[in-house]
């Protein structure tokens, strides 16, 4: 993901590397806990958190 225009606004500018960090951060919290992470990719929602993939599968088995 690039940047396709320059602004003078230091908000804007420092916009993308927030949302970034944020989902870094998000990722990172997901795995910790094992909840699931969930993100659009190709037009599908898809968990990112294998971990969390494998908990619910087991506690689905387990029902």
């Amino acid at each position: 993901m690039t940047a396709k225009f320059k602004s003078d606004d230091p908000d804007i500018r420092g916009s993308l590397p927030a949302i970034k960090r944020a989902a870094r951060r998000a990722r990172e919290l997901a795995a910790r806990t094992g909840t699931p992470i969930y993100v659009l990719i190709k037009g599908k929602i898809v968990n990112l958190n294998p971990k969390a993939r494998r908990l619910r599968a087991k506690s689905k088995r387990s029902t």
